[in-house]
């Protein structure tokens, strides 16, 4: 079990900027429909807050990848281990992320994708850690910029624990 997990955003303040990001999403496809990618596992409890928020019509789909296995920082290979269920040609597609770190997961993810013929494809993320950029990514909606730390909570994990967390934390 990790110890001293300290609070970096909390519940309150989650729940907060979720609301915002939706409007902010609602008000740009106002008239339209989305089509949410959740990127599992760690952007459902995110990505299910902010759909029973956004006030158009939604759809969602699923997509499971790693670049992380155990560890606390990315491998930098990007493995599909599950696949959408649907086609996004010709959607409002918005991948759904916890946590933007080095880019290379998100910018492998949006050049696939962007090959499959979506109307538009559109970033949303929870976190965005830009201290450990090393791939360019357009997110066009962040809920947090956070230092580089390590944090988990809120469906973010170690070692498969810890998503359950209500707020996001790091470890010291």
């Amino acid at each position: 079990m990790l110890e001293n997990i300290n609070v970096l955003i909390t519940e309150e303040e989650i729940s907060r900027r979720t609301i915002e990001l939706a409007e902010e999403i609602s008000k740009d496809f106002e008239g339209k429909s989305v089509h949410l990618i959740c990127i599992l596992k760690g952007s459902v409890f995110f990505c299910c807050d902010l759909a029973k928020r956004i006030t158009v019509p939604v759809t969602l789909d699923f997509m499971s990848v790693s670049s992380y296995g155990d560890e606390k920082v990315s491998s930098g290979r990007v493995r599909i281990l599950k696949d959408l269920d649907e086609s996004v040609q010709g959607k409002n597609v918005i991948i759904v992320e916890d946590i933007i770190d080095s880019g290379k997961t998100l910018s492998y993810l949006q050049d696939m994708l962007l090959s499959r013929a979506p109307e538009s494809l559109s970033i949303c993320t929870l976190l965005d850690k830009p201290e450990r950029r090393q791939t360019d990514v357009n997110v066009k909606y962040v809920g947090f910029v956070i230092p580089d730390k390590f944090v988990l909570g809120y469906g973010l994990d170690y070692e498969q624990k810890y998503r359950n967390l209500p707020y996001v934390g790091y470890v010291e």
